[in-house]
């Protein structure tokens, strides 16, 4: 519709509001002396052909209804049909530029008027800003809660109240499907697991006495279960004394006195094991008779002591199986846990043998001769134990199956030539979508961090906790020692005057596998590149949007801050809410949506943080074939790349081989 002659300009927002309360000024005067209303022309003659075309919504509005001679109480009777609530004021805001379209009945009614001015579909809508607001007033039906309303609009048409019932409820399902819940055959199977609550929680040692609303496929798939989303009850005070005892033999600096162990858990290891041993508590005192078909102890009946059985162990790894339906590398864990227990000279529960005092025969699973039998040879009887598990542990290890595979929601990324070309696509699409900073600086602030999300994960590499825990100082300030970083076991984003760029610098004992070879003892240390204006993003970040992302709470320090709200306590991300965050960016960005044509990746599922590891390393294996060079990507060792993190293919492998030799004959 632009001409190349142009005629007419569009005038300065003063001017273009002084015109509407012109043209409705003249209006509601025409009425008042009783002329007759100007006659509705479903699509009127322009009064001149040649234009061009402006650059915002409200001017482009002006700028038409000027075209057609429309007044905004005009234009109101020329596209409301009768019986329609629609405000004439609403047009009179837009004409305005004070506040743009939002819902979808708003959108609807710039559809009409393309099509009274015979533009082309979608014209007014091109020209809106973006937002991070979904639109409102989608009609998805009365048995659909408001949270999950609001989840959905995300993901709906603007048309949606427009198409055939079926075609909603299509949608409607394959939002669901894809985007909510990202479902897969684990996915299903962890959904109804975390419905059925029986696992032991220890609040005293862990903080908390529920557990954390947490996707665990942000971490490790062999260290986790889905149970662990099932806490229900608090552990009894005598079961709750014998495990902090545990955990204190296993965390503090000197062991006491007479005791000897072999290793030392870290922070987030006893947190595992605290979990881990919770559940087989859990399993033998829930209800034979309900979902979770345990063995119904009562709670005054459990004790470590009872791990000292092997009919014990039997039990729960049969019971697991039939739960699971096979034996996986969990089982495998947690027999390590109890050879790790019973271990001669260095085993816990070898070191305390008055465990005993508290187990009683329970059927099927101790008698009163083995209580005898252990009481009367306490190391003798460990070591029968141990063989025991130890036969158990070969048993199950030829058998064992992943019932997860990690690579599932990202597998259209992974099976690209560059799968880090691929997955980047995402930050380009949060990029074209960031709302404007001045008309929503909230909703501009969680575009940029969710930006900051994936461009840093794609650069470090780094694990969950390593990213969110992440300090920040902005620049002219003193950045944190190295030895106080080492105190506090996390990084630090800064700025390197030597180097003249942002660095991260996080001390070795601050990763999970700080023994690794990787380091040696020393500290990660990576300057990040300006590349794709990732040193203004980070420099508007850190200098308003975090600001304004906190508000009146405290700062956390942490580079990554959440939206806070009058209730929020703490604005720093727990391992729940960063995976959390994680997700609705994937959600809201990644994932390809066929109906409203927004997405970077098609194929894409719902994931976590953990997910950038397999990304990198995959990507640097296709392109060298080195798994020591991935292994450097993520702060690893080469065998954990082969077991873990890369997807590389026999045919990634002959395909880069062929690559080398096909120089030959090109050059020939």
């Amino acid at each position: 519709m632009t001409k190349q002659t142009i005629r007419e300009t569009t005038p300065n927002r003063s001017a273009a509001q002084a015109h509407a309360e012109a043209l409705t000024e003249s209006a509601d005067a025409r009425q008042k002396r009783g002329q007759k209303p100007r006659p509705i022309v479903e699509f009127p003659d322009p009064l001149f052909d040649e234009w061009e075309d402006p650059p915002t919504f409200a001017e482009a509005l002006q700028l038409h209804m000027r075209r057609h001679g429309d007044t905004c109480w005009h234009l109101h009777r020329s596209i409301v049909r009768p019986g329609e609530a629609f405000n004439r004021k609403t047009i009179v805001v837009w004409f305005n530029g004070e506040k743009p379209p939002r819902s979808v009945q708003s959108l609807e009614m710039l559809g009409r008027i393309e099509r009274r001015y015979r533009l082309p579909i979608g014209y007014f809508k091109s020209k809106l800003p973006p937002t991070a607001r979904a639109a409102k007033g989608h009609n998805v039906g009365e048995d659909i809660g408001d949270a999950e309303r609001r989840r959905l609009a995300w993901h709906l048409p603007d048309d949606f109240n427009s198409l055939p019932f079926t075609k909603r409820e299509e949608i409607i399902e394959w939002v669901r499907r894809v985007i909510i819940s990202g479902t897969t055959e684990y996915r299903r199977f962890q959904a109804a697991a975390i419905k059925q609550r029986y696992a032991i929680r220890f609040p005293a040692l862990t903080g908390r006495s529920v557990s954390p609303v947490w996707d665990i496929e942000d971490e490790d798939p062999n260290t986790v279960d889905p149970d662990l989303l099932s806490g229900s009850l608090d552990a009894p005070a005598s079961l709750a004394a014998e495990m902090e005892g545990l955990v204190r033999f296993k965390t503090t600096t000197l062991t006491d006195l007479g005791f000897q162990r072999n290793g030392v858990w870290g922070e987030e290891t006893a947190a595992q094991k605290i979990e881990h041993l919770g559940l087989m508590f859990g399993a033998l005192s829930a209800s034979p008779d309900e979902g979770v078909r345990g063995y119904g102890l009562p709670f005054e009946h459990l004790t470590f002591g009872l791990l000292a059985f092997p009919g014990v162990w039997d039990w729960y790894l049969r019971w697991r199986e039939r739960r699971r339906g096979f034996y996986t590398t969990w089982e495998v864990n947690m027999l390590s846990i109890a050879l790790a227990l019973t271990r001669k000279e260095t085993g816990w529960l070898r070191q305390h043998p008055q465990m005993l005092t508290r187990v009683r025969p329970i059927p099927g699973l101790i008698s009163g001769s083995e209580i005898a039998a252990a009481s009367n040879d306490w190391h003798g009887y460990c070591d029968n134990l141990y063989r025991h598990l130890a036969n158990r542990l070969k048993e199950i290890q030829r058998v064992h199956r992943i019932h997860r595979d990690p690579f599932e929601p990202i597998m259209c990324v992974l099976e690209t030539d560059s799968p880090l070309s691929e997955y980047r696509k995402i930050t380009d699409e949060i990029i074209a979508r960031m709302p404007d900073e001045k008309r929503h600086p909230r909703a501009a602030a969680e575009s940029v961090r969710s930006f900051l999300l994936l461009r840093l994960g794609l650069h470090l590499g780094l694990r969950q906790k390593n990213l969110r825990q992440l300090l920040v100082c902005p620049r002219g300030r003193l950045p944190t020692t190295e030895r106080r970083l080492e105190d506090l076991k996390c990084g630090e984003l800064r700025w390197s005057d030597r180097d003249n760029g942002w660095e991260v610098l996080i001390p070795a004992n601050a990763f999970k596998n700080a023994s690794s070879s990787f380091f040696g003892q020393k500290p990660f240390r990576l300057v990040l590149p300006d590349l794709l204006d990732l040193y203004h993003h980070i420099d508007a970040y850190v200098s308003r949007h975090r600001a304004a992302l906190l508000g009146e709470v405290k700062d956390p320090g942490t580079f990554f801050v959440k939206t806070t709200k009058s209730n929020t306590k703490d604005a720093a991300y727990d391992i729940s809410s960063f995976y959390d965050v994680w997700r609705l960016t994937i959600q809201r960005y990644g994932i390809y949506n066929p109906y409203t044509d927004r997405g970077a990746i098609k194929g894409l599922l719902p994931h976590g943080p953990h997910n950038v590891r397999d990304v990198l390393a995959t990507h640097i294996l296709k392109k060298t074939g080195s798994y020591e060079q991935a292994s450097y990507a993520i702060q690893d060792t080469p065998e954990m790349i082969r077991n873990h993190y890369g997807r590389f293919l026999p045919e990634d492998k002959a395909a880069l081989a062929a690559k080398i030799l096909n120089e030959v004959w090109k050059a020939a």
